[in-house]
């Protein structure tokens, strides 16, 4: 379980750094200075942005704003649906069936399965709900739902404004590239706001998230931390909101934004392998459908060894990266808390301050 919560806050820490890539990959087109240097300045700036925000306004200005954000984002993609419906090219959404083809659709929706991350989060707040047993389905059904209307509807209107050529080509900002031919110069602006908006979104709430996880994994013991600095008050309970903001900024100054989303691919499926394994040893307990339970195994299971093989043969960095990070997770679980299970001096110095 600790290993396991350790990787969970890796993929926070990783999720900054693809957040942190990709705010920057929309900005600078935007104002026209896409140039690497300054993509490492956006990156730090972006990071140390939210981090402040986190810093000094805590869980209700997070949640304050990202109501709004989530509201104005979602105005701006239904724009670009509609509009680029009306200019829709019916020939560039004609698949062209090939080997290579089918084996860019696997590999896009392996490297891409973070995007199915969000529906997990729902369970947590199952006690807190009214009726839980019913509730919480609902909830994750009408939402896939939701999001699914919307993925489709973006990718038909993107796909079918520009070829897929030109969509490669400025794969970092498609989507503001995708909106000129439906809407213009202002579509490209728009557009670029919009994903900034997203993005900003995303980054807000995983900083937020990854931090409170850093302080609870410190906490618990789980993370070593010197004595030393258990004791300066200014350190006190934000330190896991440095630590999540400066290993995301690492992250996102040495990998590419493919590269990140393939870390965070595979640190999520083993966590929801790990989750289904655990339900399969308290099915007798918990209940639900065992044949379905070992179906999403073995599905869960072939993704993440497709993302390794993917790894393997277009980054051998990105590759031991991964297995560096998992190897970090057990080994503070074996050596250090399984040695080491009393609360951590951190906890002790936030009590006396």
């Amino acid at each position: 379980v600790g290993a396991l919560s350790i990787l969970m806050w890796f993929s926070y820490v990783i999720s900054v750094a693809l957040f942190a890539i990709s705010f920057a990959g929309y900005f600078l087109p935007l104002v026209h200075l896409d140039y690497r240097v300054f993509h490492t300045v956006v990156e730090v700036f972006i990071v140390a942005l939210f981090g402040s925000l986190a810093y000094f306004g805590g869980s209700r200005a997070v949640g304050k704003l990202e109501f709004w954000i989530v509201l104005l984002k979602l105005s701006i993609l239904l724009l670009f649906i509609v509009a680029g419906l009306r200019v829709l090219h019916p020939e560039y959404l004609k698949p062209h069936i090939s080997n290579d083809y089918l084996k860019g659709i696997l590999n896009a929706s392996v490297i891409f399965f973070l995007s199915y991350m969000g529906f997990g989060l729902i369970t947590n707040i199952s006690e807190n709900v009214e009726n839980p047993r019913k509730t919480v389905p609902r909830a994750i059904y009408t939402s896939i739902i939701i999001v699914l209307l919307v993925y489709v509807g973006v990718s038909v209107a993107a796909i079918g404004a520009l070829p897929t050529e030109e969509l490669v080509k400025y794969a970092e900002n498609a989507l503001a590239v995708a909106a000129e031919p439906t809407l213009g110069k202002f579509g490209f602006f728009l557009l670029s706001i919009g994903a900034l908006i997203s993005i900003s979104s995303a980054l807000n709430a995983t900083i937020y998230t990854g931090a409170n996880a850093s302080y609870a994994l410190m906490r618990d013991g789980y993370i070593p931390l010197p004595h030393y600095l258990a004791e300066k008050r200014w350190m006190g309970e934000h330190l896991g909101l440095y630590l999540t903001c400066g290993l995301g900024l690492l992250f996102a100054l040495f990998f590419n934004v493919t590269s990140v989303a393939s870390m965070i691919s595979i640190i999520t499926t083993s966590l929801y392998i790990g989750v289904i394994l655990s339900h399969l040893r308290l099915w007798e307990r918990v209940g639900g459908r065992r044949g379905l339970v070992f179906f999403n195994l073995i599905v869960i299971t072939f993704v993440a060894l497709q993302i390794l093989i993917y790894q393997f043969k277009s980054s051998k960095a990105t590759f031991i990266t991964t297995l560096f990070v998992f190897l970090i997770s057990f080994a503070l679980e074996w050596f250090y808390y399984g040695r080491r299970r009393t609360t951590s001096p951190f906890i002790r110095s936030c009590d006396r301050g």
